[in-house]
């Protein structure tokens, strides 16, 4: 009875984040919401089903509400020990995509890992989460001497080629890992001057690139189209015809939603006029539809979430837990902030989409896993 009684209590002082569940549940289903708003007109204009974009993505979004689950209720230092092996097939799977014909081209961009022509998933979202298992890993293993230039040249050489070849055919998720990179190593670093220097060095590298941009592609080091990007943002009306257009579009939407909107539904752009609406422009629609008003509850709800995930990260039973929840949060960070900023035309457009709102399948289920992480961390914490 003793013994039953002690297990009980033990029990009792576990905690487990249901607020943060809440955000995401809650996200999730707005995100299907805004893509049936999104996408009923194309739908049913091309596929005579105007819930057919719906549907996909809410049997993808209950598979990964049942993975989240289970993943949370597993101990992450067992599920760490697969980081390994999640490494090794992340590889295989970004040199088969980017050099065989496993890789299936779509919009001119080889993205996804398929076979016999049919694609099945993007592995770039596979490396997120491997990338933030290998890193807190590293870093724990690493910790005492992690300033050392040793140990950063050995970091650099366990993630640089995986980056690379994502950025290879995905610059935008390219950027993304190496952003969940940099703020892990950021955060276990007690040198925080060379980061600076660093930030300092890529800032300079991107207006070489702004400035440079032609001679750069003679020279191989930027593709035809990253620079076509960079001009069309420079300028959107002078390419308002061809790159420009779904920028100025996206921008019509936002600007013609106003403080509140103009009601759910009643969107203009999504009829055409803005391409793939329910995928990486999606923000402009609620704009358009919700407001400035519906637009900045949502990125409240993400400063919430991101708040959530700082609480779990500095009650963590331990430095891996914490690295974890960290990795995490800089990914949905970092991607909110780039859609963001590419749909108000603040950065070039890289096709970002927008975590657990856009449409894409492949996206929202390792999402759901990454999150299952984060609340497996938050369920170790013990209260007092």
């Amino acid at each position: 009875m003793a013994k039953q009684a002690g297990r009980k209590r033990e029990k009792q002082k576990k905690f487990y984040d249901y607020t943060l569940l809440f955000v995401i549940i809650f996200l999730s289903c707005f995100g299907l919401i805004m893509i049936y708003s999104t996408s009923y007109y194309t739908a049913q204009l091309k596929l005579n089903d105007p819930s057919y974009y719906m549907r996909r993505q809410a049997s993808v979004l209950l598979l990964g509400f049942v993975v989240m689950i289970i993943v949370s209720k597993f101990d992450y230092h067992r599920l760490m020990k697969l980081a390994p092996l999640g490494y090794l097939i992340s590889l295989v799977l970004m040199v088969l995509v980017d050099f065989t014909p496993f890789g299936i081209e779509y919009n001119g961009k080889k993205r996804w890992f398929g076979i016999g022509g049919h694609s099945l998933f993007q592995p770039t979202e596979l490396v997120k989460i491997t990338i933030i298992l290998m890193m807190a890993a590293y870093i724990v293993k690493y910790l005492k001497v992690i300033d050392r230039r040793k140990t950063i040249i050995w970091m650099l050489l366990l993630t640089v080629p995986l980056i690379g070849l994502v950025a290879k055919n995905n610059l935008s998720s390219g950027i993304i890992i190496a952003g969940i990179v940099f703020v892990m190593y950021f955060v276990a670093s007690k040198r925080k001057t060379n980061f600076v220097v660093l930030i300092l060095l890529g800032a300079a590298v991107v207006v070489a690139a702004i400035v440079i941009g032609p001679m750069l592609v003679k020279m191989g080091v930027l593709q035809a189209y990253q620079l076509n990007r960079i001009m069309v943002w420079q300028s959107p009306e002078a390419y308002a015809s061809d790159g420009g257009f779904q920028v100025l579009q996206g921008l019509y939407a936002i600007g013609s939603g106003g403080i509140f909107g103009k009601g759910l539904g009643n969107s203009i752009q999504k009829l055409g006029f803005v391409p793939e609406a329910q995928n990486d422009m999606i923000f402009a629609i609620i704009c358009e539809e919700l407001g400035l008003f519906g637009a900045a509850c949502l990125i409240l709800l993400f400063l919430f979430m991101l708040y959530r995930f700082l609480v779990i990260a500095n009650n963590a039973p331990d430095l891996m837990g914490s690295l974890i929840v960290i990795g995490a949060m800089s990914h949905i960070a970092i991607q909110v902030i780039l859609n963001i900023a590419v749909v108000t035309n603040t950065i070039p457009n890289t096709g970002i989409t927008l975590p657990f709102i856009s449409y894409g399948g492949t996206s929202l289920l390792f999402l759901m896993l990454e999150m299952g992480l984060v609340l497996s961390v938050s369920n170790r914490i013990t209260l007092e």
